[in-house]
This record gives structure tokens, sequence and C-alpha cells, in this order.
């Protein structure tokens, strides 16, 4: 190594032992100042996003199941219009793909509008009928929580079968009357359960459908709801 690269090398060294020198004494420097204004730190505030903050168009894509395409072209007309009309979106059918693409245009002004018209597609492609899922909209604290039968208990065969009967219920009593007094809409759909509500109904609907799983008499499941029921409508 020659005498001209050792000083090359020894200048850039000292460089960036400077470079380190000066960033740590404004890093102190702050930190002074800030014990000076008696250690309170000024928060940054953030102006809200608009849509015309962000230039590119955002689009959803939510994949439809092949016994959900028929039920969706028969209530297709109920899905586009508040879509269209009330969260100024772009939606459009694409039955090639099975999805349904949703995208920003101009006139759209929330940001969660994109958000909101997707959990919308996304709960009628579980199952659940237009007129409860058209709440997702109109509401902001409503959730969807799905969960396997075998989640809570691992069952074959029969013991499979029945386990969703009993959920089920006669003609479909027990599942209505859970739906009525939590205040949910609940969707069987072979071993996979969805739940539409409030994190608060949804968590007491799935208790008493773990419990008729596990094997509990509906009766019982009937009499904790009766008693969750009172509570809620003292609550309210």
């Amino acid at each position: 190594m020659t005498d001209k690269e050792e000083n090359v090398i020894s200048e850039e060294s000292l460089n960036t032992e400077t470079k380190k020198v000066t960033n740590k004494r404004s890093r102190d420097e702050e930190m002074d100042e800030v014990e000076e204004d008696g250690g309170n730190v000024k928060k940054t505030s953030f102006p809200q996003i608009t849509i015309e903050d962000t230039a590119d168009e955002q689009i959803r894509k939510v994949t439809i199941p092949f016994n959900r395409i028929a039920p969706l072209k028969a209530n297709w007309q109920q899905i586009y219009e508040p879509i269209v009309t009330h969260l100024k979106l772009q939606i459009r059918m694409n039955t090639k793909t099975r999805k349904v693409e949703i995208k920003t245009s101009k006139s759209t002004k929330e940001t969660s509008s994109l958000q909101k018209a997707a959990d919308f597609v996304h709960a009628f492609s579980l199952g659940f009928d237009v007129n409860d899922a058209v709440a997702i909209l109109r509401l902001d604290d409503l959730y969807i929580d799905s969960f396997d039968v075998e989640d809570v208990k691992i069952l074959k065969g029969d013991n499979l079968s029945r386990a969703i009967g009993r959920v089920a219920g006669k003609d479909g009593k027990t599942k209505f009357t859970i739906e009525n007094v939590t205040k949910t809409r609940i969707v069987l759909a072979d071993k996979r359960i969805h739940i539409l509500g409030s994190y608060s109904n949804i968590r007491v609907a799935k208790d008493a459908i773990c419990d008729l799983i596990i094997g509990s008499p509906p009766g019982k499941v009937y009499a904790k709801l009766r008693t969750v029921a009172s509570r809620i409508s003292e609550r309210f």
C-alpha cells in the first residue's frame, strides 16, 4: 500500500468520525431541549388522508365460490346499488375469474368505503343474506368471525353430522334462537360456521354454539341464553 492510499483512507476515517460526533451532538441538543421543556414531548399531528391525496386508483377483488355465483347474479342489483350510489365506487362482476372487482372513482370521498364494500361482498359470498350483509355498509362495529366445528372438538362421521344438527336444531329453531337473542346472523356451511355481528354479541353466540358442539343439551344452552338476554336488555 502506497503513502497516497494510506492518506486517503485516513481522511475517509476522519470524515466518518466527524459525522458521528456531529450526529451525537445534535441528538444531545434535542434531548436538552426536551428536558428544558419539562420533559413534554410535542406530538406530531397528521392531517386526515382523503381520496384526493392518493392519486392512484385503489382496487379490491373478492373471490366468489361456485355455489354463490347463481345467488350473486340473482341479487346483483341489490348488491351494486348501495356500493355505487352511496359509497360512490365502481363495481363489476368478472365471471371468468369468479371475482367481483371494486374500484375507487373520482367521486369517492371516504377512504374506508372501498374496504366496507369489499367486506359487504365477502359477507354475501360466505352465505349471508343481502339484507343482513348490507348492515356492514351502515354500521362500523360489525365483524365476521369464522371457525370450523373441528376447532372446538375433533369429530368424524356421524358424530360431526350430529354436532352440526345440534347447532341448527329442528327446522333451524336453535340457530334462529341464538340469532334473535344475541342479535347476530349465523351461516352453517358444512363444517364451517360464520357469525356476523358486533364483537360482544359474536362472543355470546360463539359460546352457545361451542356448548352445543361439545354436547350440551339445547335446554341448558337456552337457559344460559335467557340470562344473557336479560343482561343485554338491562344494559340497553
